[in-house]
């Protein structure tokens, strides 16, 4: 099913006089993501031989989805730097420091979309400028839709999970030492992970 447009360079006028799938222009409206299921986090290698994982405790979002005009669909994300969690206390402290991200006077990551697209089937590609201290830069996020349902509370949810990769650089986060036996001890390359539930609001 999809939510956000295809890009294509031909436009197939008799596709486009189709009728709106039901489904489709079901799931219009504007949505709030729910924090208690959903994950922000990411994966970076440390000291060149293995991963280390966290996630961001707390974030806020919405979604708007338009089934009629899926281009216009929107997402909005900011993320609690403070909230940054490793499993370490002494490590998350150093990366809430000026050193890394400097959450005192940086407090929010944000990503605002400004393009979606349909890659085939339900994967999805939403691109849009994620500002990290005070870089704002374009990102693009690879998503699968995981579909719909209705919770035993009776909310209307909507399911995406992907990720994206980025070099930390690009935000200025440059901080690094080397280590004896070559290389340094964080990547640059960092996979950022995005595990989504949105419930649609109230009319």
């Amino acid at each position: 099913m999809g939510i956000f447009s295809r890009k294509n360079d031909t436009v197939d006028t008799a596709v486009a006089t189709l009728p709106v799938d039901p489904a489709l222009a079901a799931l219009t409206g504007d949505y709030t993501i729910d924090p208690a299921h959903s994950s922000i986090g990411f994966t970076v290698r440390h000291a060149m031989v293995t991963n280390v994982r966290g996630t961001f405790a707390e974030h806020e979002g919405t979604l708007t989805l338009d089934g009629s005009n899926p281009g216009a669909s929107t997402a909005s994300i900011e993320v609690k730097i403070a909230s940054i969690d490793t499993g370490i206390g002494d490590r998350d402290g150093h990366l809430r420091s000026g050193d890394f991200f400097d959450a005192e006077q940086f407090p929010l990551m944000t990503f605002r979309s400004t393009e979606a697209a349909q890659l085939g089937g339900d994967k999805y590609r939403v691109t849009g400028d994620l500002t990290i201290k005070d870089v704002t830069k374009p990102l693009s996020i690879d998503l699968e839709f995981n579909g719909t349902a209705t919770d035993p509370y009776g909310n209307e949810r909507v399911g995406f999970e992907g990720s994206a990769e980025i070099l930390r650089s690009d935000w200025g986060l440059t901080w690094n030492a080397a280590l004896e036996t070559g290389g340094v001890m964080v990547s640059d390359k960092v996979k950022l992970n995005f595990d989504i539930s949105a419930i649609k609001n109230a009319a």
